[in-house]
């Protein structure tokens, strides 16, 4: 079992580190098995395929991504407006740092990559995990806003993030504030 764990972390490592080198489509399952030290037949068992690596480079990812995004969070939870500035400011700043993201989006703007649905279309597990971190902080940081609005922010929040992920504004650094903002007025809060 443990040999298990380190063969699957070894691949995710090298198929980050293929994927932001030259971009997901041009990661060969073959290259992975040779930079990764292992067989063929036992990353095909592993993950079933290379969409399967996909997905479980996408997950990965995304959890270390969200428990970054949690500390944020925590860090400024005296001030949930700052709070939520400061996060949309943190997920800016690690999608222009994040070699792996950075080669996804750059090969999108060329037409090519695959792994694109899995920050846009398909709500597992970028999105709806996101989601779920950020329904919860608000349930605990403005408890007496109706649960529903607390949800919809939440949604808000995270589609307004990504998409400027995915198209950044012409002035990026306006963004945190603006969409603090949209999620203030969603829950009710009075402009401060």
């Amino acid at each position: 079992m443990a040999w298990r764990k380190q063969m699957r972390e070894r691949v995710l490592s090298e198929a980050r580190a293929l994927a932001a080198e030259g971009g997901w489509d041009k990661v060969r399952v073959a290259d992975l098995a040779l930079r990764a030290e292992v067989s063929r037949p036992s990353i095909y068992k592993e993950f079933g395929d290379r969409a399967g690596i996909g997905r479980a480079l996408v997950q990965r990812e995304t959890e270390a991504f969200l428990l970054g995004l949690a500390v944020v969070l925590e860090e400024h939870q005296d001030d949930p407006r700052s709070a939520l500035e400061a996060a949309v400011a943190h997920v800016l700043a690690e999608a222009g740092e994040n070699p792996f993201l950075h080669a996804v989006l750059a090969a999108t703007r060329g037409g090519t990559d695959a792994l694109l649905p899995f920050l846009t279309s398909r709500p597992e597990p970028v999105y709806s995990s996101a989601w779920r971190l950020l329904a919860g902080w608000l349930s605990a940081v403005v408890p007496d806003a109706e649960e529903d609005r607390r949800a919809e922010a939440a949604d808000l929040a995270v589609r307004l993030t990504l998409s400027h992920v995915l198209l950044p504004a012409p002035a990026p650094g306006a963004t945190p504030e603006r969409v603090s903002r949209a999620v203030w007025a969603v829950l009710g809060a009075p402009a401060e």
